[in-house]
């Protein structure tokens, strides 16, 4: 699957059958069911799991418990957009 498959299959009215978890809740976070997304993410105990979860919280406004699920991700916090992040998660865990 590529980013543009990825995108497009936003106006569907589910994710991607093919993807994975966490690829299926950064689409359920990009549909606005941070709540969905968020279920899923907690439920991957990864370094990407955890970077999906601080990407999550930290959407949310959640700094604190964005800064921890970083650390667990070891990842250092992202300072730009959203929009922004949430594009090169896509990109990293469809291997864009």
């Amino acid at each position: 699957m590529t980013l543009e498959e990825f995108n497009s299959s936003l106006n569907d009215a589910g994710p991607p059958e093919e993807s994975g978890s966490l690829l299926k809740a950064m689409w359920w976070d990009k549909k606005g069911n941070w709540e969905g997304a968020h279920n899923l993410a907690q439920e991957i105990e990864t370094k990407d799991g955890a970077w999906v979860h601080a990407y999550l919280h930290r959407k949310e406004g959640d700094v604190g418990n964005a800064s921890y699920w970083y650390s667990k991700a070891g990842r250092k916090i992202f300072h730009g957009s959203s929009d922004l992040e949430w594009e090169e998660i896509i990109k990293a865990l469809i291997q864009y």
